[in-house]
């Protein structure tokens, strides 16, 4: 009944939220750190391109994010998770639910995100990263941009993915495009509004093709 009800509540409190991006990193970064600068300055950029930011809604990082938004004057998220070492919702959240389950948090992370941004963290980062690189590789979801933000972060990780594990065919070549790597604030929003873009075409393209599909049918009879 628990877990039905964080499901309940996650759906009811962010079923009228605007197109939003998930933004991921470490609850452990120190204020004045490169990371939680760079994730400032994205969450205002997200903001004021017309997206919503959504986080853990802890310290660090993600703290970094929700203040950038709000300070732009977007909507800024926070799904928090009950840890017995981390704080409560930072200050900097307009709209927060507290999970105690991982995969319910998780899902909301997904379902009401149209990208990932991901800087550095640690295990619970990798987790939400692998995650959604998951979901694209198997077509679980479609044009979901996956940005990583801290290139020299995660070049030891890049490298490892490129020399052994496509190397060895556990990933094809393809797969490692499914992510952008970059340090730059507005490279990384325009990929997601691209993404967005190419999407919306698709979807347009798809309705004209049924519509026509049909016309056609109808004709014929």
């Amino acid at each position: 009944m628990r877990i039905l009800s964080e499901f309940v509540e996650g759906f009811d409190t962010l079923a009228d939220l605007p197109p939003a991006v998930s933004v991921f990193g470490s609850a452990r970064s120190k204020p004045d750190s490169p990371e939680c600068e760079l994730a400032r300055q994205l969450g205002g950029a997200l903001a004021r391109a017309g997206y919503a930011v959504i986080t853990g809604g802890g310290p660090g990082v993600m703290e970094a994010a929700n203040r950038g938004a709000n300070e732009a004057g977007g909507l800024s998220v926070g799904l928090g998770i009950e840890l017995p070492f981390e704080q409560g919702i930072n200050e900097w959240v307009d709209m927060g639910i507290d999970f105690r389950y991982f995969f319910a948090r998780k899902t909301m992370f997904v379902k009401y995100a149209q990208a990932f941004v991901v800087l550095p963290g640690g295990f619970g980062t990798m987790d939400e990263l692998f995650e959604a690189l998951t979901l694209v590789q198997t077509g679980k979801v479609t044009r979901f941009p996956v940005v990583l933000m801290g290139s020299t972060y995660w070049s030891g990780l890049l490298d490892w993915l490129r020399g052994t594990m496509a190397v060895e065919s556990k990933i094809s070549p393809a797969d490692l495009e499914l992510m952008c790597v970059t340090d730059d604030v507005d490279e990384a929003v325009q990929h997601i509004i691209d993404a967005d873009a190419a999407l919306a075409a698709e979807q347009e393209a798809l309705k004209d093709a049924a519509v026509a599909q049909a016309e056609a049918k109808s004709a014929e009879a």
